[in-house]
């Protein structure tokens, strides 16, 4: 487990000034890494998020700004994506988060300053992209609230599966398909069936969002090696927001025997800042207590310091807007509100698990936890679960009601990390509005 470190001190300032504001995401103790792109300009760029500022590491390694550490680094900082600096690792990526730290802490020199305020970009004036080339991407069912929700819907006298306490469930996603946030979402089109009915072919009329948190491979492994839950950690490069939206009808129809495919491929989006495992130090938590009778996990699953700091104490949000609600000038209604802490599957064990028949990881590589669901009606992860299979429709400000999502809906998420000692670190947004299905009117 990361040490705390300078980087972590609370009374820590910055003189980007924004970066001191209380409500904002980007405190100098977070600087979490993306890629960004000047608009009316293809070529992207590595940044670090500081306030309403972005650091453009391309700039501050061409101008010697990162001088002193290893060679590998400043050439990863000059990438168009993060792949490279995620394969030098966690140690790499913590050296290069330390000097931006010194760079950026309100006690450096005015010749510091000079030298950096040329490479800081405003937010507003770019594009944010996808941060890493995303090779593969794996999907897990880590929340126990969540899948007992969707199991009691449909085996209500045996909701859990009986592998769910003893494997990490997960399935393998679709790449290609993933957005950076702001993409808009087209609904999809697939097979469904109602009752005993033929199925038909047309546009989803269940489309939900699935509120998820998504972690970064940094170094791979070989193929044949597993990587063990003591050394898990240090192959996680940082975490993101996840919306993994889903077509519920399609999923319905073909999920057995093989699982989720068509109702989950057509879109996943997520946030486009990565806030390194570094930055997350302070908001360690106990991996979540089990019940007395529940099994204890396997031996390559379990270890002590896992228990002991495995969890993770971020709040997740979920927001919606209405075409109706923006045109009435309503602000976003808070749908859901949870916590990343009760994963029943911690990060390292999904890790841990993924690589336990030699499957190779690769830098790049996405892992998300799956729909995260509290025991609260307030903090379950989508609209499935939130509207209980579209029996208990959610009021709106407008006037409306949603059980699942219509056209022109926007759904925002965010997560942030507050403790009462230190500063609020945010992971910025993950935005997206569902289009209308190709050939609908």
């Amino acid at each position: 487990m990361t040490a705390l470190d300078a980087t972590h001190a609370p009374e820590l300032r910055s003189w980007v000034e924004s970066a001191n504001a209380p409500d904002s995401d980007f405190p100098i103790q977070n600087l979490p890494f993306g890629v960004f792109r000047f608009r009316g300009d293809h070529a992207q760029r590595i940044g670090i998020a500081i306030g309403d500022r972005i650091l453009d590491l391309s700039q501050c390694a061409e101008r010697g700004l990162l001088d002193g550490m290893s060679g590998e680094v400043p050439v990863a900082c000059q990438a168009e994506t993060l792949n490279a600096l995620m394969a030098l690792g966690r140690e790499a990526a913590r050296a290069l988060r330390l000097r931006v730290s010194e760079l950026l802490r309100s006690d450096a020199s005015s010749a510091v300053r000079s030298r950096v305020e040329t490479a800081l970009v405003p937010a507003g004036e770019v594009d944010l992209v996808l941060p890493a080339r995303i090779g593969d991407y794996t999907d897990f069912y880590a929340s126990i609230e969540h899948a007992t929700n969707v199991g009691s819907m449909f085996r209500p006298d045996n909701p859990l599966l009986p592998n769910y306490k003893w494997v990490p469930i997960g399935y393998h996603g679709r790449a290609s398909s993933i957005v950076v946030s702001g993409t808009d979402v087209r609904r999809p089109r697939g097979q469904t069936r109602d009752g005993d009915a033929p199925p038909i072919f047309g546009p989803t009329r269940r489309l939900d969002y699935e509120l998820e948190v998504g972690a970064f491979v940094a170094q791979g492994n070989r193929q044949g090696e597993p990587i063990a839950i003591d050394d898990a950690e240090r192959h996680v490069f940082g975490l993101c927001i996840v919306n993994d939206w889903s077509a519920r009808d399609i999923q319905t129809w073909e999920y057995q025997p093989l699982g989720p495919f068509l109702a989950k491929n057509f879109a996943t989006s997520i946030s486009p800042w990565v806030v390194t495992l570094d930055a997350l130090a302070p908001y360690r938590v106990p991996a979540r207590a089990r019940p007395p009778d529940d099994p204890a996990p396997l031996p390559h699953l379990a270890t002590a310091s896992n228990a002991r700091s495995g969890g993770f104490d971020i709040t997740l949000e979920v927001f919606l807007a209405t075409a109706r609600m923006r045109d009435q000038r309503l602000s976003p209604v808070r749908l859901s509100e949870g916590n990343f802490s009760g994963m029943y599957w911690t990060i390292a064990q999904l890790v841990a698990h993924h690589t336990s028949n030699g499957c190779n990881l690769e830098s790049g590589d996405l892992l998300a936890s799956g729909t995260v669901s509290g025991s609260t009606k307030e903090s379950r992860g989508c609209l499935l679960e939130r509207t209980w299979r579209g029996t208990e429709p959610l009021q709106l400000p407008s006037g409306e009601t949603r059980t699942f999502l219509e056209d022109g809906d926007e759904v925002v998420m965010r997560a942030h990390c507050k403790r009462d000692e230190g500063p609020r670190i945010g992971f910025g947004e993950c935005r997206g509005r569902v289009l209308p299905a190709l050939g609908a009117r």
